[in-house]
C-alpha cells in the first residue's frame, strides 16, 4: 500500500477544500472515504492509490427526508441499511428497499453509504488481480476477459475494450425510479440525472461515472413514485442466495390502470452492461397493453435488442441472454400481482435478529 495522508472534514467546504490540495506524499489525486466498504479493498489489492484520504463521516448529509414536489431526498452519508428500513423509502419506494436488501451483507449494509454505493466499482475478477492486464485499471493494457472467463461479464453496452458490470443493486432502482444524483465542488452545485452518472466502457472504461475528482455526492433525489408503490419487484438471480452479485437483476415498477392496462412502465436490468441498463422504448411499449406474458415478453425483447455474448466454451456468459428475458417477464409479473415487501423482518442487531 503506498503511503498517503489522512484528514477529517466537519463541513463540505472543508472537505471540498482538502480534496482539491495535493500533499506531496505520493502522486495521485484525493478521495473521500466514508463507509469503506469497497475503497479500503481496493487499496489493499494495491488496485487503487490515493495520495489522500479525507474522512467525510461527520458531514451533516445523512437526512432522509420528503422534498417539497413530493418526493424524497436521501443524504449520501445514510447507511444503506438505514435507507432500505425508513418508513418513507418502505412505504413510497419499495422497489428501493427491495434492492438495497438484495445487495452485500447485512454487516456491509449497515456500514456501507448510499453515496459509496454509486461509486463501487466492478467486481470482474481480471480487474481485481493487479498480476493481469486490465484496462479498467490501465487503459491500453488489454482485457482478458474479452475471450476468457467472461460468466459474469456484460451482454449489452460493452466495447472492445472492456466487458464489465456494474455490481450495484440499489443503483438498478435509482435507474428505474429515475433518481437525480445532487453533487457540489468547490466550482458550485449541480444535479445530474441517474441515467447519466454511470458511463458505458467505451475507449475509457478506467472512467466509470461523470463525477469530476473533486466533486462530492451530497444527495439523492428521488421524484415522486407513488403510482408505481403498489406494483413493483426486484428481482435477483445469483450463484448462492446470500452475499453474492447479480448474474442478472430487474428492477420492475408498473402503474395499472382499473381495466387491468399498463399506464407507465419502468424496467432496468443489473448485472448485463457497465450500468444499470434500461431503454425507454420498451418501457413506451407496454403503454396501453395488458399487463400480461405476452405484453411482457415483447418488452423484454426490445429492451435486450442487441444483446452479445461474451467468452467462449465453459466461460461464456451465452446463457445470460435468455436469462434476462425469462427475468424481465418475471418480475413484470410479479409486480403486476401486486409489492411484496421484505423490511417487516428484524435488523441486524435489533431485539429478534439472528
Amino acid at each position: 500500500m503506498n503511503p498517503f495522508s489522512f484528514t477529517s472534514a466537519s463541513t463540505v467546504e472543508t472537505a471540498l477544500a482538502q480534496i482539491a490540495s495535493r500533499p506531496p506524499l505520493a502522486p495521485g489525486v484525493g478521495k473521500f472515504i466514508a463507509g469503506g466498504t469497497n475503497i479500503l479493498d481496493l487499496m489493499k489489492e494495491n488496485l487503487m492509490r490515493p495520495a489522500r484520504l479525507v474522512d467525510i463521516n461527520a458531514l451533516p448529509l445523512d437526512g432522509i427526508e420528503s422534498t417539497p414536489e413530493g418526493g424524497l431526498r436521501l443524504g449520501a452519508l445514510a447507511r444503506n441499511a438505514d435507507t432500505a428500513y425508513h418508513p418513507q423509502v418502505a412505504r413510497r419506494y419499495p422497489l428501493l428497499s427491495a434492492a438495497i436488501l438484495a445487495g452485500a451483507s447485512p454487516q456491509i449494509r449497515n456500514m456501507a453509504t448510499n453515496g459509496g454505493n454509486l461509486l463501487q466499482r466492478t467486481r470482474c475478477y481480471y480487474f481485481y488481480d493487479a498480476g493481469v492486464p486490465c484496462n479498467k485499471r490501465k487503459p491500453g493494457s488489454g482485457c482478458p476477459a474479452i475471450g476468457g472467463l467472461a460468466r459474469q461479464h456484460a451482454i449489452l453496452g460493452a466495447s472492445a475494450h472492456c466487458i464489465a458490470t456494474h455490481p450495484s443493486d440499489m443503483c438498478v432502482a435509482l435507474q428505474a425510479l429515475e433518481a437525480v444524483v445532487h453533487v457540489r465542488s468547490p466550482g458550485g452545485a449541480r444535479a445530474i440525472a441517474f441515467a447519466d452518472f454511470h458511463r458505458l466502457p467505451g475507449e475509457r472504461p478506467d472512467i466509470d461515472t461523470t463525477l469530476a475528482h473533486d466533486e462530492l455526492i451530497t444527495h439523492i433525489e428521488l421524484p415522486p413514485a407513488q403510482a408505481f408503490a403498489g406494483h413493483s419487484a426486484y428481482l435477483k438471480l445469483r450463484d448462492r442466495a446470500s452475499y453474492a452479485f447479480a448474474l442478472v437483476s430487474v428492477a420492475a415498477a408498473l402503474d395499472l390502470g382499473d381495466d387491468g392496462q399498463v399506464r407507465q412502465a419502468r424496467i432496468a436490468i443489473g448485472g448485463v452492461a457497465h450500468k444499470p441498463w434500461r431503454d425507454a422504448r420498451a418501457e413506451a411499449l407496454l403503454a396501453g397493453q395488458p399487463a400480461e406474458a405476452a405484453s411482457f415478453e415483447q418488452a423484454a425483447d426490445l429492451l435486450l435488442h442487441g444483446a452479445q455474448a461474451q467468452g467462449v466454451g465453459f466461460g461464456s456468459n451465452d446463457f445470460k441472454i435468455p436469462m434476462a428475458r425469462r427475468a424481465v417477464v418475471r418480475a413484470l409479473m410479479t409486480a403486476a400481482a401486486g409489492t411484496v415487501t421484505n423490511t417487516g423482518e428484524p435488523r441486524l442487531g435489533e431485539e429478534g435478529s439472528p
